[in-house]
């Protein structure tokens, strides 16, 4: 080494040392011919041996290196710095940043890509201000760090400005440029920008056309991502892995399956594309969206490497088909499971109706320490609402609350939390907790307030209904139709008769929401319910559209209540035409004929269902006692306390009998059911479950049949559970 007239040949031997197979080895070597020779205390040399230490993984050798410098220059400062920002130790490097007596374009910049490349979004906006702010020249690695960062913060304001001071830059048309803006447009959701901004360019490669397809696969419309995909193709540009992962993804969410095989097909032909991961796993939740989860499921076998999004796509696959014990089964035996996987596991049971298992599966992930999300809960409150079980509701609405969830907009919105909240309470029948919940949110979207209109509305608040509804226009909120579905569903419940026609004939001028079946079939059942049966009939003849046999049921019903029996045989051919198996307008017209006494024209109708194969579904109720559930059917012999319970029921009926208790004949709907029991039950029980049925009256009680025998129920049920 004492031959050497210059420390170029160390610097050489060190670059060597990057790019063999043992750097670290090899570096620690050049070091020590370092400190023997001539150049130990050169600060060129040692700022090439501070960088190949730290890109060679051993950071505590370059920064003791840095230390022990007899003199550095701005270059030592930055090798130093941009070592502690690439492996993420930040606070040091913020250490290092203020101790430097000289910072250049170089220093800054390491700081505001560092910041953003750890997320730690906002101080690297901060440091991007900062650097601006004391003149430094902004480069284009600069912008693309800090537009990164809004884009991460999902901050558009910050982005804006980012922009404009971009257009003063040289760097306006580049190409970099332009996708990075695209992307950041993208990310704080705001389309039209990113529009804009392709639009603008006059080169476009195929990092761009990705931006742009990638903008509209996550904020829709998917279409116009199909759309953007066919015009890069027809420019002639070369999709790439991201490309065609995108596009299968707005395949997915379009359901387009055609498009979807076609694009598998390109893939399959390009051997380098074949086993990539990100793809393969776009594929897997493509066909599984598609509703070909066997098809889904032989790409995801095949797979030679999978993650958890390729674990987490197929349970959701399977989930949505309706076999979620196969989605467990994976989940099961997943090496690894994050809080996607369990919520893609948790909504498969909540979509297919086993709420209780879904709500065992959220104990069970808070007892494996996963912290839950907005959208776990979100599945959580849907399972308690679709129970209608208001102390689950009531627990799960705790544990949003320990978590802190504020209803507000933002990079992550939780919104949707409220929403639920909202819907699970009006669903339990508790209107003002989830009014509660409602007024208390930070923000509110469409869906928050259709829940709480809605949520009114079903409960048979119509007054309110329609205050909260004037609320929303004056809050600058447009209704859709669910709104005014809601709406017209209060004005029926609350036999608001000119308000509901007043909103229904100016809900497509006033509104901008033409009238759908749904709105012709509350304005049909209000019309019904006061005895317009006319009105609502020349309504229906009028109808822009075919009417479906809800309108028509809701005409039916109105003809019953009114005793309307010429009127009511014409609708229920209308709806036997569309659906001959449904029993509901057979049993309506049967009921209406013997409240009139027309025997013959029920034996009729009877015969009539009998021949066609019509079935009248059983009636159902039940009863929750010490958090269970107790169903009792008609027909249904299989109560395990039957003989307490009729037994009970005889001394009951002895009982009501005195009192002058007579059933009604005339109500064929409840009779028919209790038809085939006659042989065997007791007359006594005959007569006592039909009491229970139509809810007769006991003279002087105060209390009808129906009111009594879930007493009774309750009581032996509450007797067999006592220890």
């Amino acid at each position: 080494m004492k031959y050497i007239v210059n420390s170029s040949p160390l610097a050489t031997l060190l670059t060597q040392a990057l790019n063999s197979n043992s750097p670290s080895k090899h570096t620690q070597i050049i070091h020590a011919q370092i400190i023997k020779s001539a150049f130990s205390s050169e600060t060129f040399i040692l700022n090439r041996l501070i960088d190949t230490y730290s890109k060679s993984g051993l950071f505590n050798d370059a920064y003791k290196v840095f230390d022990e410098m007899p003199e550095r220059n701005v270059f030592s400062w930055n090798t130093v710095l941009a070592s502690l920002t690439n492996t993420g130790r930040l606070d040091e490097a913020r250490k290092v940043f203020s101790q430097m007596g000289i910072t250049d374009q170089c220093s800054w910049n390491s700081m505001v890509s560092g910041f953003g490349k750890y997320d730690r979004f906002k101080e690297s906006v901060e440091f991007f201000v900062r650097m601006h702010g004391e003149g430094f020249v902004l480069n284009q690695y600069s912008y693309g760090s800090v537009l990164k960062s809004c884009a991460g913060l999902r901050d558009v304001r910050i982005g804006v400005q980012v922009h404009g001071s971009v257009v003063k830059s040289p760097y306006e048309g580049d190409v970099y440029m332009g996708s990075a803006l695209i992307d950041m447009y993208a990310k704080c959701g705001n389309v039209g920008c990113a529009e804009k901004v392709f639009d603008g360019m006059s080169f476009r490669n195929v990092v761009t056309w990705n931006s742009l397809i990638t903008c509209y696969e996550q904020n829709g419309p998917a279409s116009e991502a199909v759309y953007v995909f066919k015009k890069m193709m027809d420019g002639g540009f070369e999709p790439d892995e991201v490309t065609l992962a995108s596009v299968i993804s707005a395949c997915a969410t379009l359901s387009d399956l055609n498009l979807g095989r076609e694009l598998h097909n390109r893939i399959v032909k390009f051997n380098k594309l074949r086993d990539d991961l990100v793809i393969s796993n776009a594929l897997v939740d493509m066909y599984a969206k598609c509703s070909k989860i066997g098809e889904a499921r032989w790409i995801f076998d095949t797979m030679p490497l999978r993650n958890i999004v390729s674990e987490t796509s197929i349970i959701s696959g399977y989930a949505k088909s309706a076999n979620v014990e196969t989605a467990r089964s994976i989940f099961v035996n997943m090496p690894d499971r994050n809080i996607v996987s369990w919520n893609a596991l948790i909504a498969g049971y909540t979509q297919n109706g086993d709420n209780e298992t879904a709500l065992k599966l959220f104990l069970k992930l808070k007892q494996d320490n996963v912290f839950p999300t907005h959208y776990t809960f979100g599945n959580l409150l849907g399972a308690c609402a679709n129970l209608a079980d208001l102390r689950l509701g009531q627990q799960a609405h705790t544990h949003v609350v320990k978590h802190g969830f504020k209803f507000e907009l933002g990079p992550e919105s939780d919104i949707f939390v409220g929403n639920s909240l909202i819907d699970m309470y009006v669903k339990c029948g508790s209107v003002e907790d989830g009014k509660q919940v409602f007024i208390k949110m930070v923000h509110r979207d469409l869906v928050s307030w259709n829940a709480i209109i809605v949520g009114f509305a079903q409960n048979g608040y119509g007054v309110e209904t329609i205050d909260l509804f004037k609320e929303m226009l004056a809050s600058g909120e447009k209704p859709d139709h669910v709104t005014m579905i809601g709406l017209l569903s209060a004005c029926s419940h609350a036999g608001l008769v000119d308000e509901g026609r007043r909103y229904f004939y100016s809900m497509s001028k006033e509104y901008g929401v033409e009238p759908m079946r749904d709105h012709y079939a509350c304005i049909v059942d209000l019309l019904g319910r006061v005895g317009c049966l006319d009105e609502a009939k020349n309504l229906i003849d009028t109808m822009p559209i075919q009417p479906d046999a809800v309108v028509w049921g809701s005409l039916l019903g109105g003809c019953k209540v009114h005793g309307n029996m010429e009127l009511g045989k014409y609708v229920a051919e209308k709806l036997i035409e569309i659906d001959s198996n449904n029993s509901g307008p057979y049993v309506l017209l049967s009921n209406m004929y013997a409240e009139q006494g027309s025997w013959g024209d029920v034996k009729r109708v009877r015969k009539v269902m009998k021949q066609r194969g019509v079935v009248k579904q059983p009636g159902c109720s039940w009863i929750e006692i010490q958090g269970k559930f107790h169903v009792f059917m008609v027909k249904d012999k299989r109560q395990a306390k039957k003989k307490e319970i009729y037994s009970t029921l005889r001394n009951l009926f002895k009982v009501m009998k005195l009192f002058g208790y007579v059933p009604n004949a005339r109500d064929l709907e409840a009779s028919e059911e209790e038809s085939s029991d006659l042989n065997t039950l007791e007359p006594e029980e005959l007569d006592v479950q039909t009491a229970a049925q139509h809810g007769s009256a006991v003279p002087g009680s105060g209390l009808g049949a129906a009111v009594l025998v879930p007493i009774v129920i309750e009581s032996l049920s509450r007797k067999a559970h006592t220890p």
